[in-house]
């Protein structure tokens, strides 16, 4: 039914959440998130904000992370805090099922960075909110491509094919789909954790009326 689609549901909300981390390298046993950015919104507005810097004795940010996110350690020593308590606090949001989980490349980075900082902290994976999980990046593709979301699938398998979807010259990165979406942004904010969560909401507004879920 059209009317079930979520461009329509007002009262619907989400968390929007993502990582920054100390390389570029997912597998990397170094690679350790530094900040982890979340809000809770409607379509409408930001209800909610929360931005946090993770504290490790042995950060070590590579120098391409420290080129794209703009790394100061200056400010990370001063605001970084133990990150048990700020993931306690985001877990609990994200494992509320009343809140659709929403991120730009989430099955393709930050759902790994979230596990294994789970594991880092002693905690065992859990991946059962990935039911209620929508990547832009992902519905970005499918707009691009006309890909649509067939009623025999689910959203999260199709999810999982558009996140390996590759084709030369296809950008969906998101400085590319506010580009795309005529949306105002500064470049030189991007991948700083908050400021790319806010944006990743304009562009996730857009793609609600483009991509039927």
């Amino acid at each position: 039914m059209k009317d079930e689609l979520l461009r329509y549901n007002n009262k619907q909300k989400y968390l929007i959440f993502d990582f920054e981390t100390s390389n570029l390298n997912l597998v990397s046993p170094s690679n350790r998130p530094w900040q982890l950015s979340f809000i809770i919104a409607t379509k409408d507005k930001i209800l909610e904000k929360h931005d946090h810097f993770l504290k490790w004795k042995d950060l070590k940010v590579s120098e391409g992370a420290k080129i794209a996110t703009r790394f100061d350690y200056t400010k990370y020593k001063i605001k970084s805090e133990d990150p048990r308590p700020i993931l306690d606090k985001f877990d609990k949001l994200l494992y509320d099922k009343k809140y659709k989980i929403v991120g730009h490349n989430l099955l393709g980075f930050d759902v790994y960075v979230h596990n294994t900082l789970r594991k880092t902290l002693g905690l065992k994976s859990d991946f059962s909110y990935l039911t209620r999980l929508i990547d832009t990046n992902c519905l970005a593709k499918a707009y691009k491509e006309n890909i649509k979301l067939d009623s025999k699938d689910s959203l999260l398998s199709w999810q999982f094919r558009l996140d390996r979807y590759i084709k030369r010259g296809l950008r969906t990165n998101l400085g590319a789909m506010l580009k795309e979406f005529e949306i105002d942004f500064d470049k030189d904010k991007l991948h700083d954790s908050m400021y790319d969560i806010q944006m990743n909401l304009e562009v996730f507004k857009k793609l609600l009326w483009k991509v039927d879920i």
